[in-house]
């Protein structure tokens, strides 16, 4: 068989910048998988996907002119059914007719045992695929998948037909080495061998590719294209890094991964230039003045080397000219406006204090079924003070402000922060500048806090009490803002889930799977002494009592516990820990999150004894005796206990009981489980010798007591149950 690369590409006009990376894998992808199918491809073929703003490419290794005929098996029928003394019945034959055989087949089909019944199976040979008809298959499917955002229907250039597609096409190369496959179609076009370079630079217009391998190599010299994304986005991180480095001073560009994905599907041909804006804008925020420059105009900041805005920017220019400076002067021009903008926004917003705008909250709508956003700050700050006296209560002698103040004095400031914070956090949403830019919510506040005199611990809280924004990022940074946070995140909660706005599926609209990850990242990894039953329970109390909102359903709180465990569970998978281990320590519906860390590691280390199998299969078999015998009394009559072996078990519990306990007390859950580990011997000599279904009652229900207490004893961290195979 004939093998050679294959080289497909659509030459389009420029397809949208954050889908262009997804669109090229995915063209690339089906195309293998297509090909591979019909066998025309290796499942292991080297696939290298292209993708550059106007064009769509995938190139394919080791491809078939004509895929191998192949043998095809069909199942027919019994043969009592197919055949009569011998002699094919009409059903056998129509059969035949319908797989293109004719009556002289049926001396050679094949007799199979199937089950009870002997079975003919007729035997054919399939051809193979040719190549055009194998790639019009794939490529159509190809188009047909592409995780296309958004369709737009053009007319096609006969003037009659019209097509579908994410934007107008207008070049199509098949190349199967150096030969054009002959007969591909799409979109209204032949495939050729014809493709097109830059616009502006181009040395060859058109470019003619001379192989499939040639592509990437002629598009870079006769076209002035990088046609590979990876390549590109590469080549504009590298320039990045040279530009910073030639200006010097430790000045490095911002990382924005996102930023840097866009730029590479804005151009085909980048080249940095260093351009500059005038320094007096430093004085606004520079979160304002960076998000404005890559936003609105995709630029790369540069920050000095304590991470300080500086007031030069670099651009990504599709266009290599000789003298760069009209190319330079013009950005400089455009982005000038933008930085004015920011710098009236923020002068006009520093003329009224937060406190004069939160009546200015009773205007904004936050849900028509919870009210406006005043009404919500309203149960924002019932719920925060709730929870700030009762975490600063067991914390303030760790949060002295100047080593002068009494535990009182402290924890009422740091409540009178909080109440202050949650008062004035959506404050800012009727900000000029937020109104602008509102990915800059939280942030301004701070600023605009700062400017009205407010504490730090305000101002933070402010900021923070959006955090955790997503997966990884960073928690409030103080006791402040983490109240803040949990209060928020829980309002919003018990809110959606009181009026039945649960995510389903996919769809999360009010991103309810992160703000519950958020409280249980928060009371977790800032060890909070809080007991989540105790916080959902405010949240719909203190939050909701009273507040005109629409009547909560009955299990409000119920459901989201059970919402926020699910959430738990799938989390700790995801770190690392078994389904066993989850299922073992969650199971007793630990009430402070921040004991489950602990008791996981602690279970980790236990089904790591050579004691722990039998001790969990033990267990398991404890709890289904209990769970037969209904309501069962943990007392025992020592003086019921007639097997040595029942008596050994109780005085085993007498002796390690008390120091498991103890160690549980102190919360070293490691150190309870592995003096625990010392009942595997009497536990199993119980139930060796032991009947505890005894027929006598006073004998059965003292060795359930026993069980009972054994079981209470062995589960208090976790569900050792949960361990057994």
């Amino acid at each position: 068989m004939t093998t050679a690369n294959l080289l497909v590409e659509l030459f389009v006009e420029e397809l949208p910048p954050k889908a262009l990376q997804k669109l090229g894998d995915a063209f690339a992808g089906v195309l293998h998988s297509q090909l591979a199918a019909q066998g025309l491809a290796a499942p292991d073929a080297q696939v290298t996907a292209y993708a550059s703003p106007r064009r769509l490419a995938a190139h394919i290794t080791g491809v078939l002119a004509a895929a191998p005929d192949r043998a095809v098996q069909h199942k027919l029928m019994p043969v009592a059914v197919g055949l009569k003394d011998g002699q094919p019945t009409p059903a056998l034959l129509k059969k035949l007719t319908a797989l293109g055989a004719g009556p002289e087949a049926v001396a050679g089909l094949q007799r199979m045992a199937d089950g009870k019944a002997e079975v003919l199976y007729h035997q054919s040979t399939a051809r193979g695929a040719t190549l055009a008809a194998g790639l019009q298959k794939a490529l159509d499917e190809a188009i047909a998948r592409l995780p296309i955002p958004k369709v737009m229907r053009y007319q096609l250039a006969d003037g009659w037909s019209s097509v579908n597609f994410v934007r107008p096409a207008h070049g199509l190369v098949a190349l199967h080495g150096s030969d054009v496959v002959d007969g591909v179609q799409a979109l209204g076009l032949a495939a050729g061998r014809a493709t097109h370079g830059h616009r502006f630079e181009a040395q060859a217009e058109p470019v003619l590719l001379q192989s499939a391998d040639t592509y990437a190599q002629q598009l870079r010299g006769e076209g002035a294209v990088i046609a590979s994304f990876a390549e590109r986005r590469a080549e504009i991180a590298r320039q990045l890094a040279e530009a910073a480095a030639r200006l010097g001073g430790g000045v490095q560009p911002i990382e924005d991964e996102a930023l840097l994905d866009e730029v590479t599907a804005l151009v085909e041909r980048p080249n940095v230039l260093v351009c500059a804006f005038e320094e007096e804008f430093l004085a606004v925020p520079q979160e304002c003045l960076i998000l404005t420059m890559k936003a609105n105009q995709k630029y790369f900041p540069l920050l000095d080397a304590e991470g300080r805005l500086t007031h030069r920017f670099l651009i990504v220019s599709n266009i290599s000219p000789e003298d760069p400076s009209a190319v330079i002067e013009g950005n400089e021009r455009v982005v000038r406006p933008r930085l004015a903008d920011a710098k009236f926004f923020f002068d006009q917003d520093r003329k009224k204090t937060l406190v004069s705008r939160v009546p200015l909250l009773d205007k904004v709508v936050y849900h028509n079924q919870l009210g406006t956003q005043g009404e919500r700050t309203g149960r924002v700050r019932a719920i925060a003070r709730a929870i700030g006296a009762q975490l600063f209560g067991a914390l303030a002698e760790r949060h002295a402000i100047d080593g002068t103040q009494d535990a009182e004095v402290v924890q009422d400031y740091l409540v009178t922060c909080v109440d202050n914070a949650a008062l004035l956090a959506k404050t800012d949403l009727v900000t000029d500048m937020v109104g602008e830019f509102p990915e800059l919510q939280g942030v301004m506040g701070a600023y605009y806090a700062v400017n009205d005199g407010l504490p730090d611990d305000v101002a933070f809280a402010i900021e923070d009490h959006y955090k955790p924004r997503f997966a990884g990022d960073a928690l409030p940074r103080q006791n402040v803002g983490l109240v803040v946070a949990l209060a928020d995140k829980l309002e919003t909660l018990v809110g959606m889930f009181g009026i039945g706005n649960l995510p389903t599926g996919d769809r999360d609209p009010f991103a309810l799977r992160r703000h519950a990850l958020g409280v249980i990242r928060m009371l977790t990894e800032k060890d909070l002494p809080l007991d989540l039953d105790w916080l959902v329970g405010q949240a719909v109390q203190a939050g909701f009592a009273g507040q005109g909102a629409a009547a909560l359903q009955p299990d409000t709180a119920a459901l989201l516990l059970d919402f926020i465990h699910d959430r738990l569970a799938g989390s700790l998978r995801e770190q690392g820990y078994s389904s066993q281990e989850v299922d073992a320590v969650l199971a007793l519906r630990p009430a402070r999150l921040s004991e489950v860390p602990r008791r996981l590691e602690a279970v980790r280390a236990f089904a790591r004894l050579p004691e722990a199998p039998a001790l969990a299969a033990a267990n398991k078999r404890v709890a289904n005796i209990l769970k037969k015998a209904g309501a069962v009394d943990a007392h025992v009559n020592e003086a019921l206990l007639q097997e040595a072996a029942e008596r050994d078990l109780y005085a085993a519990l007498q002796r390690v009981g008390p120091d498991a306990d103890a160690q549980f007390g102190r919360g070293d859950y490691r150190e309870s489980l592995q003096t625990l580990a010392a009942l595997r011997a009497p536990v199993d000599a119980f139930f060796d010798h032991v009947m505890v279904n005894a027929e006598a009652d006073d004998l059965r229900l003292n060795r359930q007591g026993l069980l009972k207490r054994l079981h209470q004893a062995m589960n208090r961290v976790a569900d050792l149950s949960r361990l057994a195979a």
